[in-house]
């Protein structure tokens, strides 16, 4: 739980966009990864046998019905510096936007297979057949969602910019 706990718990708030029912699918998945810890072939496959399952727990969540639909949380966005932006290097625009949480509520906005994929790529860095494989996909499916994501993003982020 505590090498695993944290990275789970990123992936999951990134998938639910919300941390309340990110940490209930966490917690669900140390549960049932601790109930089936037989199953695991390869102790060198933890991680990514623990991302299936938070994944799953996190598909699971987004397809039941709960009073969050009902009385659905206030959104907290930090504020975000107007500034204008001079010739910065392209890691310090990112970075910037990541502390401001631009980049991380750009990616909450996505539908969530999009949401899926852009987390496995960008934050867990596994490739394309690893993504396929965790989620049972077939490649090209994984490459066209990666696709839509990023032009969802470059979208959600191009209206974030400051006019000059």
């Amino acid at each position: 739980m505590d090498e695993y706990g944290d990275m789970l718990l990123r992936t999951a708030c990134l998938l639910l966009k919300d941390r309340q029912t990110a940490e209930e699918a966490v917690q669900d998945t140390f549960i049932q990864a601790y109930a089936k810890i037989g199953q695991l072939q390869d102790p060198e496959h933890l991680k990514p046998w623990l991302i299936r399952i938070v994944i799953n727990r996190c598909r699971m969540r987004q397809r039941t019905w709960s009073w969050r639909n009902i009385f659905p949380a206030a959104q907290h966005v930090d504020p975000v510096s107007n500034d204008p932006v001079t010739a910065e290097a392209a890691e310090e625009l990112f970075i910037k936007k990541w502390q401001h949480g631009q980049l991380t509520e750009a990616v909450r906005s996505l539908d969530y297979i999009y949401r899926e994929c852009v987390v496995l790529y960008y934050f867990h860095d596994m490739s394309i057949r690893e993504i396929s494989a965790q989620l049972d996909t077939a490649e090209n499916t994984i490459k066209s969602r990666l696709s839509r994501g990023r032009q969802l993003l470059k979208k959600a982020l191009a209206k974030e910019e400051p006019l000059r």
